[in-house]
């Protein structure tokens, strides 16, 4: 009888105490234990209120039903349709929009619904690969900075894929903890690439000379990057930089100058296509002549050796605590190794560079600790 009175009521009632009777109903209908009979009416009721002319009435609804999880779902489905003002509760908030309806959403709707389902509270694995998969730059960075989005390490690497080039999207990115290591390489390349097609770099460089030092960063940043790298990931990091073309000899050689010797067994690991057991024991404490079987079978070429067998034995001696050295005399040993300051050719010049990095590097760092003393 009360909802028979209400639907004769409406008819002549003005917006704003429809959109308050709505307000009412709605929440009678998810919070009170009402009989079977005035269920079914105040349901029908509801249902009829999505006619109404008055998007206040049916922002009512929505503010009233969007959290429920006992709502009519026809009405919860016809509100997320609405107008950008009403849906916009309803597709952030609703439990009832599954994720199949989310991502139907999701792949037809504008940036601004995208970027409402992006700020779910919740946002499962699926959903969140239908957003990295079409969504537009701003969705991504919302879904990427939601706390409550699981994300896979595959639309992490699309994302990167897609909008890596943009700021928002990479700043984003590379701000996260969960961005696998070859996501984050791929960033570092898209960020040279960038900066090597920029007009200023160009006018003050020249095409050749910035694609160089651009290069020259990238395999630099590349080194860094391997220390935030947990062991688990250094798979999926050799892979992508070997599909890249970037795993070359001088890149394995830096990362040995550097002390990665975990990254470097990982390395040969893929390379020799040698248990990890086996790589693990030779490096910390193999026979020369096992070692160098070793690096011949991972594809390393003869030249090589020497410097790598010099590099690892001094780390070893770090590990054991029987030495204290770091990149700039592990990188002079190496370069001895050569012939020293005299020697030539294209290893003996990235040894001298990596050498020469080491100083500079070293030097700045004491500059700057005079400076804050």
């Amino acid at each position: 009888m009360v909802v028979s009175h209400f639907l004769k009521w409406i008819d002549t009632a003005r917006v704003s105490e429809r959109a308050a009777a709505a307000s009412a109903l709605a929440r009678a209908y998810i919070n009170s234990d009402l009989p079977f009979e005035d269920r079914c009416a105040a349901e029908a009721a509801l249902t009829l209120l999505l006619d109404d002319a008055s998007s206040k009435v049916r922002l009512a609804l929505a503010e009233a039903l969007s959290m429920s999880h006992h709502a009519p779902p026809q009405v919860i489905s016809a509100l997320a349709s609405d107008q950008p003002e009403v849906a916009a509760l309803v597709l952030a908030r609703s439990p009832l929009l599954t994720d199949a309806d989310l991502v139907e959403r999701v792949a037809c709707g504008q940036k601004a619904t995208q970027k409402l389902i992006a700020n779910r509270p919740v946002v499962s694995m699926s959903l969140a690969a239908a957003i990295a998969e079409v969504g537009e730059p701003e969705a991504c960075a919302v879904l990427i900075g939601n706390s409550g989005a699981e994300i896979a390490s595959l639309s992490f690497r699309r994302m990167a894929e897609r909008h890596g080039h943009l700021p928002l999207v990479r700043e984003a990115l590379i701000a996260d903890r969960r961005l696998p290591a070859d996501c984050r390489h791929m960033l570092l390349v898209k960020l040279g690439e960038t900066l090597k097609g920029s007009p200023l770099v160009l006018a003050m460089m020249g095409a050749a000379r910035a694609d160089r030092v651009m290069r020259d960063a990238c395999v630099k940043a590349s080194v860094t990057l391997i220390e935030g790298t947990r062991m688990e990931e250094h798979a999926a990091l050799i892979e992508h930089l070997r599909l890249r073309g970037d795993l070359t000899a001088s890149f394995i050689i830096r990362t040995i100058a550097h002390g990665k010797v975990d990254f470097f067994g990982s390395t040969l690991v893929a390379l020799a296509q040698q248990s990890e057991q086996r790589v693990t024991a030779l490096l910390a404490g193999g026979h020369d002549v096992a070692l160098q079987a070793l690096f011949r079978r991972a594809g390393l070429a003869p030249a090589t050796h020497g410097i790598i067998l010099r590099a690892l034995k001094i780390w070893r001696e770090v590990a054991n605590g029987r030495r204290v050295a770091g990149v700039q005399e592990v990188s002079w040993l190496m370069l001895k190794e050569l012939g020293g300051q005299s020697a030539e050719g294209d290893l003996a010049g990235l040894v001298k560079a990596i050498h020469l990095d080491a100083l500079r590097e070293n030097a700045r760092g004491h500059a700057l600790a005079i400076a804050a003393a």
